[in-house]
């Protein structure tokens, strides 16, 4: 493809996805479909283009500012990440001028807020809680995440699924903490890798591997996964219930219940019964009151501990969508308790790095249910589940994940036990 016409559908794409209607890798995706004559190089370009303009929005259009042209074109030009010969044959000499003079501004000068990319309501809470680590996250969450696979350890064992991957040219290290984790560099192909179709290992970050270990579902056990979206940890649950009991992924959304369908049918788990609800108070959730041994809440949230993936989150969330989610949160928690019978236990998750939608909830829940559930202590239930160094994964009684620091995107855990 010529150039130009290169940067021209770039240019496009990225007008589309600063639209912020949906979620980027949607837009990139219905993208893809319409402009199939693009190649992988090239799809590969237009994406990580896409997403380096997301990670450093404010920067980009502090530095755009001085350009002439639309101002899409030269965000893109600034966040440009492919060929650079092939970038250059599409600019004109005024072109090729800025961007030289723009990229010999010095940025250590530029004020915090064009260093970090974060709105100042994101930014704000974080600084207040890490300190001098609010740096580091800040570089972490613009780097992109490495490729995390579970090891379907019903179907496999980890070393000889990591051997099997070698074979096939692909290095794949242990992870530190989860026991069912291997981790990859780049980005192959898993629908052309046997031990993927065989159902051996699913795509799941290590910090989701994680949630689904603090559950400890056991074997023979009544489990629901309450929010179970495209089911990662529903397969997680019941590998470790070596595919026998029952296991329920509620969801509300049946079109992300759909995705789990191909995942399920390749994981060889035949104790899994996925159910569309209509909201968490629905009547297919009343009558399995009292009889539940486990429950994995990991409940609608901003998001915005997998930042390193999904850029947008951070200009898509604001400060009111994040109170509507709190107000959310608490309903769902209160109501996937009521599921437990006694002894059973309850495990209240987000992908958030808010205090609010975290140790706010658990709190709040602990608080108003002081009769009925013992909070258990996270790092408790990580070493009895064999997670690797578990006491450096937890603030407080609570799972705390940081990408800076445990390289996994930002999860938050609590557990309790039901009297």
């Amino acid at each position: 493809m010529h150039p130009n016409a290169l940067l021209e559908l770039a240019t496009d794409l990225l007008h589309q996805v600063l639209q912020f209607q949906a979620p980027a890798d949607r837009v990139v995706s219905d993208f893809f479909r319409t402009h199939r004559e693009l190649g992988s190089r090239e799809r590969h370009s237009l994406a990580e283009t896409t997403y380096g303009v997301l990670r450093q929005r404010l920067l980009f259009q502090h530095l755009a500012q001085s350009g002439k042209g639309e101002m899409e074109r030269r965000l893109v030009l600034l966040g440009w990440q492919g060929n650079e010969g092939f970038l250059r044959a599409a600019l004109s000499e005024q072109e090729q001028q800025w961007l030289e003079q723009v990229k010999a501004v010095d940025r250590t000068a530029l004020p915090a807020k064009l260093r970090h990319n974060l709105p100042e309501w994101l930014a704000e809470p974080l600084e207040a809680a890490l300190g001098e680590d609010f740096w580091p996250l800040v570089d972490s969450l613009n780097q992109a995440a490495p490729l995390d696979l579970r090891v379907n350890t019903f179907k496999a064992k980890r070393e000889d699924v990591q051997a099997a991957l070698k074979a096939g040219g692909i290095d794949a290290e242990i992870t530190p903490h989860s026991p069912w984790g291997l981790r990859v560099q780049g980005k192959p192909t898993l629908n052309k890798v046997d031990a993927f179709n065989r159902g051996e290992i699913e795509v799941q970050d290590e910090g989701s591997q994680l949630l689904a270990l603090l559950a400890d579902a056991k074997r023979g056990e009544m489990v629901v996964d309450f929010c179970a979206g495209a089911g990662g940890k529903t397969l997680a649950l019941g590998a470790s219930m070596r595919n026998t009991g029952r296991l329920y992924a509620f969801d509300t959304s049946g079109h992300r219940l759909a995705a789990l369908k191909p995942r399920l049918a390749r994981s060889g788990l035949s104790n899994v019964y996925p159910i569309q609800i209509a909201h968490e108070r629905d009547d297919r959730i009343k009558r399995l009151a009292g009889k539940i041994d486990r429950v994995l809440v990991d409940a609608p949230c901003s998001g915005l501990g997998t930042l390193r993936r999904n850029p947008d989150m951070k200009w898509r969330q604001s400060p009111q969508s994040v109170e509507e989610l709190k107000v959310k949160q608490a309903a769902i928690l209160a109501s996937a308790a009521r599921l437990l019978k006694p002894g059973g236990r309850l495990v209240y998750a987000t992908c958030s790095l808010l205090d609010g939608e975290n140790e706010g909830i658990a709190t709040a829940f602990s608080e108003a249910h002081a009769k009925d559930f013992t909070p258990l202590p996270a790092v408790q239930a990580l070493e009895k589940a064999h997670a690797g160094d578990a006491a450096s994964l937890v603030r407080g009684d609570y799972l705390r994940l940081w990408p800076h620091r445990h390289g996994t995107d930002g999860f938050f855990a609590a557990v309790w036990e039901r009297r």
